[in-house]
């Protein structure tokens, strides 16, 4: 006998999608004066664990999976054209990274943004190396005229984006944060998103309000993927808060965990490890009281 109210997987799913999106709703905190407390962010991503589409390069695929299931969220590396828009509105956020390019990629990623668009779901732009070639330059242009909840990149990915010389060398940043934090507040500005400056001392703007976010290790960057897995676990914190706030406490939690790493790591290998370990057992008490934040 059929029961009265079958559902299917399918629509559970999009139910927890709706749901997700609900509670973002409810943290949508007013930033008159920026005192925002993002310890209630981390509690809610490890409550909800939310399911972070992530459409990623070959590069990042394992480590940002393993690192957003260590921030507390689950993430599903689904890149392929016939299911993404299906799949990006059954989940929390989507992060789209350009790291490893083809035609048939960036078909994915734009099938999924208006996918993410049509539902009301966050989605994370990392336009890795955007100034290296002709071609990755106006993919990642296209991209950032749809309209991204956040963008995260280094000064030197900022800069050009602004259409000024960097000093970046492929996926390295050349240039300092400082050198790009008039760039990000222009750019907030122009495409209503948030901007995240990754760097010794990251900088986050919506055009109007701003925070410095300090912490991590001088080992990440000699870790592959780092700032990619980053993105991954900004776009868990998207699904559960707004924009802006969801931006610090993910440079927050990879900041106390990269400065716990950095206490018992010999090198990159044991600090790949120990980082893992590290954001699993951050405290979200932490992120408010380890004087990592600093909001502008």
């Amino acid at each position: 006998m059929a029961e009265k109210y079958p559902l299917n997987l399918n629509q559970i799913m999009l139910a927890e999608g709706r749901y997700q999106r609900e509670q973002r709703a409810l943290l949508l905190s007013p930033v008159g004066e920026m005192t925002v407390k993002v310890q209630p962010i981390l509690q809610e991503l490890r409550s909800q664990a939310p399911l972070v589409h992530c459409i990623t390069n070959f590069v990042a695929m394992n480590i940002a999976a393993n690192v957003t299931l260590a921030a507390g969220a689950s993430p599903a590396m689904v890149h392929a054209v016939e299911e993404v828009a299906d799949f990006t509105p059954i989940s929390g956020a989507l992060t789209v990274n350009i790291g490893t390019l083809s035609p048939a990629w960036v078909a994915s990623m734009t099938k999924a943004i208006d996918a993410a668009k049509a539902s009301d779901t966050p989605w994370v732009l990392d336009p890795v190396a955007h100034f290296a070639t002709p071609y990755r330059a106006k993919v990642a242009q296209d991209l950032l005229a749809q309209g991204p909840s956040i963008l995260r990149g280094n000064a030197s990915e900022i800069l050009a984006f602004g259409g000024g010389e960097t000093a970046g060398k492929g996926v390295d940043s050349g240039d300092s944060v400082d050198a790009a934090e008039t760039v990000a507040r222009a750019l907030a500005q122009k495409h209503s998103c948030v901007m995240a400056i990754t760097g010794e001392v990251d900088f986050v703007t919506d055009g109007t309000h701003a925070a410095r976010v300090a912490g991590g290790s001088p080992l990440m960057p000699k870790v592959t993927a780092m700032g990619c897995s980053l993105t991954a676990v900004m776009g868990a914190c998207a699904a559960v808060a707004a924009p802006f706030e969801a931006a610090v406490t993910a440079l927050a939690l990879f900041g106390e965990a990269g400065k716990c790493a950095d206490a018992q790591a010999k090198g990159p290998g044991s600090f790949q490890v120990a980082f893992l370990d590290a954001l699993s057992q951050v405290q979200p008490e932490d992120l408010d009281s380890g004087g990592l934040i600093t909001w502008l």
